[in-house]
């Protein structure tokens, strides 16, 4: 694993916490950026605050040999779900051509910051492609359904919409999810790949009650060896969008590490495919830490550990972390345990606020490893 270079100016981390950027395994993975300068009691609009973390990420990106150019997968977290076309305003001037694969949802964020912004990247120079399903028409929005680089594939968060059209498909959970799946299966196939190729997934509904019917449906899909995958609780964007779902994929074949998360979930425990060990995402609560966010905080990494363990891994090759939380205002007692699992310097690291699908949990990670 190599570590970028540093962190850009006006990105500086707690390296016992998190960098902004961890370079391994041919990608790079940037951690949760906000504005530099956000003021809880004098913010700045969502477009000079979307442009101020774009600066951030360029910055970055710039200190570990890339550029906004070289981007194949973004995560944008929004504090206002109203603030989704100006955000993207400020955006399109930055990837206006070729843009990354992105999913966006609403989400708790610190300090006054109206947007956060995740990043993966592959080096100045690597090889990385755009693709478009012949059938549908292009995103309206600025961002691609799909990128390919090295031996993975990246897809847009999708939500309940025609790909030939874009026109919204409205419907239980169970519809919606039947059409984002299948819209998937177009994608997949674009790159040549199908439903058994899929390494990792990002489920988000906007319902916890919506739980086991989207998992009913999402089922029919991944029966067998299922991807690694987190499920959060939050708005999206759209007031018909009940999920959405963010796929990534490998031209590599896969090897399932671990059992399924539990008889009931389409889940597996981590998948690895080339250097790379995707792991599920884990909370930590039990009938005895309901409200006791430290102590779930460490059964979570006790998880962990034993997937890793699995995998033959441990926390050193953790290069990417998201981190879900009930209550930010909590954050520093995750941070206090965190320093010392990760002996400087951690991974990459995101983290917002979200419920859980499972009411008594209070945290939830999913990691990255590359050894």
């Amino acid at each position: 694993m190599e570590a970028a270079r540093g962190a850009a100016q006006g990105a500086a981390a707690d390296p016992g916490v998190s960098r902004p950027a961890v370079s391994a395994g041919g990608f790079i993975y940037v951690s949760g950026l906000t504005s530099p300068d956000v003021d809880p009691l004098v913010r700045a609009d969502i477009q000079t605050q979307t442009r101020r973390v774009l600066d951030r990420l360029q910055a970055v990106l710039a200190d570990a040999g890339s550029s906004l150019a070289q981007v194949v997968n973004v995560n944008v977290f929004l504090a206002h779900a109203t603030d989704f076309d100006a955000m993207n305003g400020a955006y399109r001037e930055r990837f206006a051509d070729a843009p990354p694969a992105r999913t966006t949802v609403v989400a708790d964020l610190e300090r006054g910051a109206l947007v956060q912004i995740s990043a993966i990247a592959v080096p100045a120079g690597a090889p990385r492609e755009v693709l478009q399903p012949a059938t549908w028409m292009k995103s309206p929005r600025p961002y691609s359904y799909i990128v390919k680089a090295g031996d993975l594939v990246f897809f847009a968060g999708l939500v309940s919409r025609r790909g030939t059209d874009d026109e919204v498909v409205s419907g239980s959970v169970g519809t919606q999810v039947k059409t984002i799946l299948d819209n998937a299966g177009t994608l997949l196939k674009t790159a040549g790949l199908g439903y058994k190729d899929v390494v990792a997934a990002r489920v988000y509904i906007t319902d916890e009650s919506d739980f086991e019917p989207m998992n009913d449906e999402y089922e029919k899909y991944f029966s067998t060896a299922p991807p690694a995958r987190a499920t959060a609780v939050t708005p999206l964007m759209g007031t018909d969008a009940k999920v959405e779902i963010q796929l990534v994929a490998s031209t590599t074949p896969k090897e399932t590490i671990g059992p399924v998360v539990a008889p009931s979930l389409p889940v597996s425990t981590a998948i690895r495919v080339g250097p790379r060990v995707f792991l599920s995402g884990v909370v930590g609560n039990t009938d005895a830490n309901a409200s006791d966010l430290e102590a779930q905080t460490r059964a979570v990494f006790d998880r962990v550990s034993q997937a890793l363990d699995l995998a033959g891994l441990t926390f050193a090759d953790v290069v990417d972390n998201t981190v879900y939380m009930t209550d930010l205002w909590q954050r520093d007692k995750v941070d206090a345990i965190y320093r010392g699992i990760f002996a400087a310097p951690a991974p990459a690291r995101t983290v917002f606020g979200a419920r859980m699908a499972a009411r008594a949990s209070l945290i939830e990670m999913m990691m990255t490893a590359v050894k």
